[in-house]
């Protein structure tokens, strides 16, 4: 049996793992520019064929040299297929388009304009983005949908990943790429909360034969937990060499659980969207240390009036521009007075705050005693919350 992967090879250079990916969604990470993300310490980030196929438009992207010319970003992207945005579009109003056995036919809100994503196009389109990683297109669900949902979910998905590597390998043979400058190509296995489907659903994939994984599907159940069980299931069926990405898991308590777990990639909006509406992350322990015990964490507000004149900086423990040079009083001025400034620095904070976590969970000599439930609750801003445990 071969050992976990600590490293991936890609085109645009290595990428140590355990990684966190931010979401780069639509070519950038809001409030941020590849200087800033650089400076925090990101590795490599994600970016999504459903939304740059819209904006600024397939042609747009390789005229101006691919996404990492576009972007300025030198180091590893990874694209999804769009398959779950087109997914949430179409369940939340069947107006917007349909799946079929061929792919998925959607028109977005407020366009005139219908696209049609298949498995054949969307590694078409990440191929000539000039990604470094690039996944199948999958058919995801909810955990709750019913087995009959589920049962087809999988099978569509697998037939669509035979399909997604019968085009990536005609590519790759038609233009001549060199074995160091081939992408990985990655599947997604479906199945829902079903283990029976979950074990179908991989056991077929690895034989077709990829890179790596990603587990599809909500990671949360209806009630807001985390779906550890089957989390965990997912990555016992997959040999250990491929890694595993926690496809739109960002919670730190979250993240820290899965890599205990064998999870290698992670990629989310959540710290970034967190940091714009307030909600900034700080080590209540040295993650230098790499012993993550008890509420190893906590959540500053940039917005709480205690914080007026609060000459210290968000967390004694980071080490990014907005800790070194400013205070957490002065951050909440500019929340206040609504600078974008504030958003900048903010960004930079709960991305640096990932950098040192992953780094933390990365070293040989981590140990992690977590205090946080698997129970999250969703609150304003469509923040998600963990329940300490008191």
């Amino acid at each position: 049996m071969k050992p976990p992967a600590t490293m991936l090879h890609l085109p645009h250079g290595p990428l140590p793992l355990p990684a966190f990916l931010p979401d780069a969604t639509l070519g950038v990470v809001r409030a941020v520019d590849s200087t800033d993300l650089l400076g925090c310490g990101v590795q490599a980030l994600v970016m999504n064929t459903f939304h740059l196929m819209q904006h600024p438009g397939s042609s747009t992207v390789r005229a101006l040299g691919g996404l990492h010319e576009m972007c300025g970003w030198q180091r590893p992207i990874v694209t999804d297929s769009g398959g779950f945005q087109a997914y949430s579009l179409i369940h939340q109003n069947s107006k917007h388009g349909q799946l079929t056995e061929k792919g998925i036919l959607f028109r977005p809100e407020g366009s005139d304009r219908k696209f049609n994503l298949s498995p054949e196009k969307t590694v078409q389109l990440q191929l000539s983005y000039g990604a470094d990683v690039i996944f199948c297109l999958d058919d995801c669900t909810h955990v709750d949908e019913p087995p009959a949902v589920q049962q087809a979910s999988v099978e569509r998905t697998i037939d669509w990943a035979r399909r997604g590597k019968a085009e990536f390998q005609r590519l790759v043979d038609q233009k001549g790429v060199l074995p160091e400058q081939r992408p990985l190509l990655f599947a997604v296995i479906q199945g829902g909360g079903s283990r029976e489907l979950r074990q179908r659903c991989a056991n077929e994939l690895l034989e077709i034969g990829f890179d790596g994984f990603g587990y599809g599907g909500w990671p949360l159940d209806r009630a807001g937990n985390l779906l550890l069980d089957i989390i965990a299931y997912t990555r016992e069926l997959v040999p250990a060499e491929f890694p595993l990405q926690g496809l739109g898991i960002g919670h730190p308590a979250s993240v820290a659980q899965c890599v205990q777990l064998g999870y290698a990639l992670f990629d989310s909006a959540m710290p970034t969207r967190d940091a714009r509406h307030g909600r900034l992350y700080a080590f209540n322990v040295d993650p230098a240390a790499s012993k993550l015990t008890g509420e190893w964490f906590s959540y500053v507000y940039a917005q709480d009036k205690k914080h007026i004149k609060a000459a210290q900086p968000i967390s004694q423990f980071c080490d990014c521009l907005c800790c070194t040079r400013y205070s957490l009083g002065y951050l909440h001025h500019l929340f206040e007075v609504n600078d974008s400034l504030y958003q900048r620095l903010a960004t930079i904070h709960n991305l640096r705050f990932m950098a040192q976590l992953m780094a933390c969970l990365g070293s040989k000599d981590c140990s992690l005693t977590c205090s946080w439930r698997t129970t999250v609750r969703v609150g304003g801003g469509g923040l998600v919350e963990p329940w300490p445990v008191q």
